[in-house]
């Protein structure tokens, strides 16, 4: 078993949530969680093809991060583990899940499926096949951002980019020349290291020589924080002060969220190389558990009312799929539509 990093302490009883926020929260967490553990379902029905990577687990991360956010005004730019960022997006599950089938109906219209979620409507700027092909791309919208306010004179271009990439992107060269750009122009932008501990099948701290990314952005005078990817609350947290930092035009934040995926790199990975006893120390720290017992504790809400958004959630997901097996399939007359942009 590869030595666990101490996972960062943070103070709940430093933050207050109403009734209202902790639903939001959780709702969408669970949300992500459901939509997954149907994803593999269909995936093992034979509905849906290709390569398929899963985010169970990670849910505190898009959650925290994205909902701190401005939902469609903000952008956010993904990976290929991109369902749960478009969900949390707020691109509707339906929308998703038909995607994933490849129907007309998708929100990339059929064309991108598991890997290339895309969602002009909620600033979703696309799923990634590559590691790491995002960051630049993310770092294009942060700066026609700044440049609309700063240059063009639009006071409402305030916008912030969040970009999320795993562990093993951090050693891309993608990386260490956007960040330096970013850091030299000020951008409006979020670094997002998902470190899962697992580049497929290469441990972290065995393909890195300074395991704690969130260092490395001191090399660019860059603000970077690390914090526990398992609690929801400690991810919010930090997220919501990079995006205040970013939208006065203080600069970019590169945020290391110490997470942990609760299936195989993908679902044709039998996921033979993690121990068990690693999986067990990162399973008992369940996010969705966590935010769960805070919520209870804390009197926001019972566990009666937690169990009926559980339901409307799972309601959701079953329509979505229905969605999705009746949806009809791109017509092949266009099948070189979307290769260059159209005119309005």
């Amino acid at each position: 078993m590869v030595q666990e990093r101490t996972l960062p302490k943070f103070d709940t009883a430093s933050v207050q949530i109403t009734k209202e926020e902790g639903f939001m929260l959780y709702e969408d967490m669970v949300l992500g969680r459901f939509f997954e553990d149907k994803c593999a379902e269909m995936y093992y029905r034979g509905k849906m093809f290709g390569f398929v990577h899963l985010y169970n687990g990670q849910e505190a991360v898009s959650t925290g991060v994205i909902k701190a956010m401005r939902p469609g005004e903000d952008f956010v730019s993904s990976t290929y583990r991109d369902h749960v960022h478009a969900l949390s997006a707020g691109v509707p599950a339906r929308e998703v899940m038909a995607e994933l089938f490849g129907k007309e109906t998708g929100c990339s219209k059929g064309r991108g499926g598991s890997m290339h979620m895309f969602s002009a409507e909620h600033g979703l700027l696309g799923g990634y096949a590559f590691v790491a092909e995002g960051i630049p791309v993310a770092a294009g919208a942060a700066f026609q951002s700044k440049y609309r306010r700063e240059v063009l004179g639009d006071p409402n271009a305030d916008q912030v980019t969040a970009c999320f990439f795993g562990d093993g992107a951090a050693n891309n060269g993608q990386f260490f020349e956007t960040l330096n750009m970013a850091a030299l122009w000020k951008l409006p932008i979020i670094f997002v290291v998902e470190n899962n501990k697992w580049a497929i099948g290469m441990a972290h701290e065995r393909a890195t020589s300074q395991p704690e990314i969130y260092k490395k952005a001191s090399v660019f005078n860059m603000v970077g924080v690390e914090v526990d990817g398992m609690d929801v609350l400690a991810v919010r947290s930090v997220a919501q002060a990079a995006v205040a930092r970013a939208r006065a035009g203080e600069g970019p934040t590169l945020i290391e969220a110490l997470t942990y995926r609760f299936r195989g790199h993908s679902l044709a990975d039998p996921d033979e190389l993690r121990s068990k006893a690693e999986k067990e120390f990162w399973f008992s720290r369940d996010p969705i558990k966590k935010l769960a017992a805070y919520i209870v504790e804390h009197n926001l809400a019972t566990e009666e009312e937690l169990k009926a958004i559980d339901k409307k959630i799972q309601d959701v997901i079953d329509e979505a799929v229905k969605f999705a097996e009746s949806s009809p399939e791109p017509d092949p007359s266009e099948l070189y539509r979307f290769i260059f942009a159209e005119d309005e």
